[in-house]
């Protein structure tokens, strides 16, 4: 069975190709809930009109579901609450410039 840190870890693997950063950093992820073998994660998108947003989520089930132990992988897209750049790893949030 995976667990939570081991899904936050396996998200950082994926990255916003247009920001250079990881979903996780991103502030993106909010929720992941692991239960026996099925992964829910409730993720959002810096914007509706993401034009990447299909490669995000699938790389998102990608990197949940290759983890040991995971059968299932569910990706929940969510806009609420909405995403906003307060929500990037401060670390990245200044050098980003926000």
């Amino acid at each position: 069975m995976a667990t939570e840190e081991q899904v936050r870890q396996a998200l950082k693997q994926v990255e916003d190709p247009e920001l250079g950063l990881n979903v996780v950093d991103l502030g993106l992820v909010y929720d992941i809930d692991v239960e026996g073998s099925t992964v829910n994660v409730r993720m959002t998108l810096t914007s509706p009109g993401c034009p990447v947003g299909p490669q995000i989520l699938g790389g998102a089930r990608l990197a949940v579901q290759n983890l040991e132990g995971v059968e299932e992988a569910n990706i929940q897209l969510v806009w609420e609450p909405y995403w906003s750049p307060d929500l990037i790893n401060p670390e990245y949030r200044a050098i980003l410039g926000f």
